[in-house]
């Protein structure tokens, strides 16, 4: 298979080229096949236009049989006479023919070749297949990409920078997950549709070990396992879409595939890298909400309308009580602070004829915005080693990947407390340093800061392939994986917590510890084969996957402590609950086999099968079958169009159809189960029936379609792709209802339920600029996705009728309607749907919001003149989104905080408004036409976004073959600024009870010697 790769400055085709194409020039040089003894020894160095060195350059002494390779560093020394002429060449840049002119050191700069700039090879998974001849969506971000961005976890990388790939992250909490979505949702469950996550041919689980702990300060599904994966460790990201590039992997690929790999083995002769980062962060966004004389007059009003006066005793911030002259904004006290980052990352490459090595380090520490010393630590080290034999067909790579977590945060995220507060409310401390009660007319925010939550995670994941070549063009190779991860959390609840003056004292304390341990492991033996016919090529793959995954999970509730210092310790409480005794275990195995065909360049056929058999399903439908077909058609390379549209430098037709399943419904959901109960009889705990059993539910099923246009013109200079995708899932796994005379109200099966998921995607790359001192190159990606439930059986008597509708995608909300403000009442105004002269939740809750973006997607350009690049990425979204309001809080005119738009109210002098008359909380007609309104489609509105997402300025300052020392300066930045109307923190959030993504800003530095 032909290996071509674009951007060769830092890619891995100079490694792979000097890594198996050294040792040959090395034996012919032994062996005296030289027929011409040069007369001196030349040396020199081999550098693009900007000065970086590049790695796995051909030379060639023209006219004699004489080669070498650049090293890592770009050198090469070379056998020649003082009248030899020297030929560099290496695919991505243009051959370059140099005479040596009686020189002893020549110094050479390649330009890159533009018009390959589609032939970047591309791992998908199995097999590496290149850009030019693939038949399937892949999409790639390389190292480089993801070095120039300060992130922690490996999926911010990922963000604006892939057609159909669509990622979230949920808080600007250190630690807090990532959500990604590969072309839509597929299944009605919602966690049904993650990728798979492979790091270095690893299945990597992604699926937190601790829900019950975390709940309080990180969202979602608690603590990401993906944040123990080092980006600065991270080669290359590459995302499975389509059905010929995910049905390799059968089932587990049905929502796409995510492909990890780290970095390679160094090179003869040793390298060390050091580089530090430093920096800073604040929340990118706050909310714009009343100042004190605005909350006043809320506040004042809201009284008056609710006909209360004198104003009562609990008025606290209006009556007197709380000093009216204090100004405080909440938002910068409570989650203003300075995130302060630090990051060191050294390794050390090098290694002797065929045995290659790497080991790198990295420490990555950052504090909290939130008042108090919070901080994120993490230490990783990866060890890799590879060998190759004499007679190069033995091959063995290892790597090992070990990263220790550990976080410590507050027990509560107090965000939308600090929205909220009055703007006088009292100082957080009182002059000893204890917290301020004032006279227990306030709970003190910072009391919730009282308990911490901690977590401490090790991950290591293992990896072993050894390849042999039994003859030419056929190969046996197995691949071996183990991953182990262990995770202890706790959260402490404390009676600091509670004012003093109740009097509540350690007996009320609580505790919730956890810990979780999850190993996994799989064995993978595969053949290839691969032979010529002519204009022809076949290759042939197949192979077996073994896999085994054990979790353990041990949650406890430890209640009442002799004192406070002993928290911590569950032996010291007086009494201890389970919430969660886990152990379970998945088993999967499969066989698979591709067929890949390729004529003349042109035509290429890829057949793939995969048969997968799944613990989590009864005994006899654990198996299924799955397939796919992809086909491609280069025409660019037919003789017509090369002689009659010369501008047309490539130009390639590809589709694909294929299926998948999905068994994401959890480990032994179709047994029956039971669970401990809580109450005791007669000193015994009893049980309790949770689940029936059924053997017979299965895997839900996907087809995939995908069809696409990928153009190159002027030389590749401008990049074309654009692509349309279709998938519908059916077959899905969902609780059928059952009638409570069953003592069940559902049961786990199979539904004809059928969701269609289909989209166009687009992108485009232009060299706008390119010579030897300036360049500029620019990219623009772009996704219009769209998801619909086409049928679902009996949709009103199941657990998903508040939720779903048929013809509507799966992302909606089912909300009233609210139709203005009452300019009589002044109060909300809602759609009666039923008419029968009521507003309930069961009748006329059927407007339908949709929350999936109308389209998204990204915009990059990078500048380079001379030893200066810049980069800078923009991400955008065009959506409606949750807003504040539908945070719930207090009705404006109580006693918090407000945006500054519910100052468009109902009056008696403005009938029309926006917003309901001002209460105090003591309208019950008020109280609940504002709970309406939170359940309206008020709370959704426009969370359209551009995001400068990332700047990175880099400079060279010294190149390598200056005194053997290489230095690069940086400044990076992420988050830097959002254009939005959103109504709340952040629009990627969509949450206004969680800190939004940081604005980070940090400065570095890079040694290389």
């Amino acid at each position: 298979m032909q290996l071509i790769t674009i951007r060769m400055r830092r890619g891995i085709l100079p490694v792979l080229l000097y890594a198996f194409l050294m040792p040959l020039f090395s034996f012919s040089l032994q062996a005296g096949t030289f027929l011409e003894p040069p007369q001196a020894t030349v040396s020199g160095t081999v550098t693009d236009t900007s000065g970086n060195p590049l790695a796995g350059v051909n030379l060639v002494v023209e006219s004699k049989n004489i080669g070498t390779m650049s090293a890592l560093d770009g050198s090469f020394t070379i056998n020649a006479g003082p009248d030899d002429v020297l030929i560099f060449s290496m695919v991505g840049f243009k051959t370059l023919t140099v005479p040596i002119a009686g020189r002893e050191e020549v110094f050479v700069s390649m330009e890159e070749d533009v018009t390959v700039l589609g032939e970047v090879v591309l791992n998908a998974g199995y097999y590496t297949v290149s850009e030019k001849e693939r038949t399937g969506s892949i999409e790639k971000v390389s190292s480089v990409e993801i070095e120039k961005q300060p992130i922690s976890n490996p999926l911010a990388a990922l963000q604006g920078r892939m057609p159909g790939v669509e990622v979230v992250q949920t808080s600007g909490i250190a630690g807090s997950g990532f959500s990604i979505q590969i072309r839509g949702r597929n299944s009605v469950r919602d966690l049904g549709n993650e990728p798979l996550y492979i790091v270095d041919g690893v299945p990597y689980d992604s699926s937190s070990l601790g829900e019950e702990a975390a709940s309080g300060i990180l969202l979602g599904r608690g603590f990401s396992p993906l944040n123990t994966l080092n980006p600065m460790d991270i080669e290359s990201i590459e995302v499975l879409k389509d059905a010929d590039a995910t049905a390799i992997y059968g089932s587990r690929g049905a929502n796409g595939v995510v492909l990890i790999t780290t970095k390679k083995t160094g090179f003869s002769g040793t390298r060390v890298s050091i580089g530090l980062e430093s920096g800073l962060g604040r929340a990118s966004r706050t909310m714009d909400v009343l100042n004190a004389s605005e909350y006043r007059l809320m506040r004042t009003e809201a009284y008056a309308n609710d006909g209360i006066d004198p104003l009562p005793f609990n008025a606290y911030d209006i009556n007197g009580t709380w000093d009216p002259d204090r100004r405080t904004d909440w938002q910068r006290e409570l989650f203003g602070n300075t995130s302060y980052v630090n990051n060191l990352q050294a390794s050390i490459t090098g290694g002797e004829g065929r045995t290659r090595f790497m080991l790198s380090g990295n420490y990555h520490g950052q504090t909290s915005v939130f008042k108090g010393d919070y901080r994120n630590e993490k230490i990783s080290g990866l060890g890799k080693v590879s060998f190759t034999s004499k007679d190069d067909r033995l091959s063995l790579q290892w790597s090992n990947n070990f990263t220790w977590n550990n976080n410590d945060l507050p027990a509560n995220d107090i965000t939308f407390l600090a929205i909220s507060l009055a703007p006088n409310a009292p100082e957080l401390y009182n002059s000893d340093g204890s917290l301020n009660w004032e006279n227990s007319t306030w709970n003190n925010p910072l009391s919730r800061q009282q308990g911490k939550f901690r977590y401490n995670a090790t991950t290591m994941v293992s990896n072993a392939s050894l390849d042999y070549t039994l003859w030419d063009g056929f190969k046996a190779r197995v691949n071996l994986g183990y991953t182990e991860s262990h995770l202890k959390e706790i959260r402490t609840n404390p009676s600091t917590i509670f004012d003093p003056a109740f009097g509540i004292g350690s007996e009320s304390s609580s505790a919730i510890h956890n810990t979780g341990k999850r190993t996994s492991w799989i064995v993978e033996p595969q053949l290839e084969y691969g032979l010529s016919l002519g204009n022809t090529s076949v290759t042939v793959l197949t192979g077996l996957s073994f896999q085994d995954r054990r979790t353990a999970r041990l949650s406890q509730l430890a209640l009442g402590f002799s004192n406070n210092r002993f928290i911590e310790n569950i032996s010291a409480a007086s009494t201890t609950i389970g919430l969660a005794d886990v152990n379970q275990q998945y088993r999967y195995q499969a066989v698979f086999g591709r067929v890949n065909v390729n004529h003349n360049g042109k035509y290429v056929l890829n057949l793939t099968g995969r048969r997968d058999g799944s613990s989590r399903f009864g005994p006899e439908k654990r198996f299924s079958n799955f397939g796919a077909i992809g086909a491609a058609w280069i025409f660019s390379e037919e003789p017509l169009l090369k002689e009659h549209v010369p501008w047309l430098s490539f130009g390639k037709l590809r589709a694909s159809l294929g299926t998948s399943g999905n068994d994401q419904i959890g480990d032994y959901q179709y047994l029956d189960t039971y669970s401990f109960g809580i109450d005791q009889y007669q000193n015994s705990v009893g049980i309790f029936p949770t689940r029936l059993f059924n053997p017979n539910f299965s895997w839900e099923s996907n087809e995939k379609r995908e069809v696409a246009l990928e153009l190159g013109m002027l030389g590749d200079r401008i990049r074309l792709n654009a692509a349309h995708y279709r998938n519908t899932s059916s077959n899905q796994l969902v609780g059928i209802p059952l009638p409570a005379t069953t003592g069940f109200s559902s049961v786990n099966d199979n539904l004809n339920a059928t969701v269609l998921n289909e989209g166009w995607e687009f992108g485009l790359n232009a060299m706008i600029a390119r010579s030897e001192r300036f360049s500029w190159e620019t990219s623009l990606n772009l996704t219009i996705p769209k998801t619909r439930l086409e049928s679902f059986p009996n949709l009103e008597g199941s657990t998903f009728a508040n939720r779903l509708k048929v013809g509507e995608p799966l992302n909606i909300a089912k909300v009233y309607q609210v139709n203005g403000v009452d300019p009589e009442t002044g109060l909300y105004v809602f759609e009666d749907f039923n008419n029968d002269g009521a507003i309930t939740s069961v009748d006329d809750r059927e407007a339908i919001a949709r929350l999936d973006p109308k389209y998204f997607g990204g915009f990059t350009s990078q500048w380079t003149y001379g030893k200066l690049t810049v980069d800078a990425l923009f991400q955008f979204s065009k959506q409606l989104g949750r807003n504040f309001w539908s945070t719930g809080g207090v009705a404006p005119g109580g006693l918090a905080n407000q945006p500054k738009e519910v100052l468009d109210r109902w009056t008696p002098s403005e009938p029309d408004a926006d917003i309901q008359r001002f209460t105090a909380g003591q309208s019950p007609e008020a109280r609940q036409s504002y709970r309406n309104y939170v359940s309206s489609d008020a709370g959704i509105s426009d969370a359209s976004f551009l995001r400068l997402k990332t700047v990175s300025l880099s400079y060279n300052l010294v190149a390598k073959k200056d005194n053997g020392l290489g230095c690069m300066l940086f400044l990076r930045g992420q988050n830097l600024w959002t254009w939005t109307n959103y109504l709340g923190l952040d629009p990627e959030t969509q949450n206004s009870a969680t800190v939004p993504p940081l604005r980070m800003v940090t400065l570095g530095t890079r040694f290389t010697f």
